[in-house]
């Protein structure tokens, strides 16, 4: 069965968590800070998955970047918390992200977004770099009722837009979210930019490539 829609996550995957780090050091904090609080905040929210529990991203992002700051001595880490995730708001796309929209869209690939995360924040992401227009769904694991990567947070974006997993592509670079991916029967595609080394004890990805554009290569 030929894949029709490309499902991409949306955090480090699209946006360019890079900024986050001098959210940190604006407040004093190490800005070397901002991928520890990124890992945290996944580590909790998955935590929960496994209960079959939710809790929104902004609250567990916000409840870890004020310990973290408590940690390390912010006068008013709750103040502190709220001025890091409101950096959300705010990040950039990386480099290779409209090129490789477009190359997907002229594919003639329907795209559309899976995140841990708000809609909302999605959203805004996309319509703040003229992308919106380009996907045609923006949907988000709160509406699952459960974080990526159990099996029902894909399930819940294979019936929202009405395709088989096997129609489907993930697109991530996280590793953990193409296992769970590949375990719910969807192809995945490893956007791997740094040359990393893929797990040897997750499912291996279907395709991988190191820059967006790439991929609509192996799709059409």
């Amino acid at each position: 069965m030929a894949i029709t829609t490309v499902v991409f996550d949306v955090n480090e995957t699209l946006s360019d968590l890079t900024p986050m780090g001098a959210r940190f050091a604006a407040l004093g904090a190490p800005e070397g800070l901002g991928p520890l609080w990124f890992a945290a905040t996944l580590r909790e929210g998955m935590a929960q998955a496994t209960g079959g529990e939710l809790t929104p991203f902004a609250e567990l992002a916000t409840a870890t970047a004020a310990g973290l700051l408590r940690r390390h001595g912010v006068a008013d880490p709750d103040a502190g918390a709220r001025h890091v995730v409101d950096g959300f708001l705010e990040l950039p796309v990386h480099d290779d992200v409209h090129g490789g929209v477009a190359a997907l869209r002229s594919a003639g690939l329907r795209l559309v977004t899976l995140s841990n995360g708000a809609a909302s924040v999605a959203e805004r992401l996309l319509g703040d770099h003229g992308l919106r227009e380009q996907f045609d769904a923006v949907l988000s694991v709160e509406d699952a009722g459960i974080w990526k990567p159990a099996p029902a947070s894909y399930a819940y974006a294979l019936q929202a837009c009405g395709v088989d997993a096997a129609e489907s592509v993930m697109v991530a670079v996280h590793p953990w979210d193409l296992h769970g991916a590949a375990r719910a029967g969807m192809a995945t595609a490893w956007l791997d930019r740094h040359g990393d080394t893929w797990p040897g004890y997750l499912t291996p990805p279907t395709f991988t490539v190191g820059a967006l554009p790439e991929l609509a290569g192996h799709l059409a």
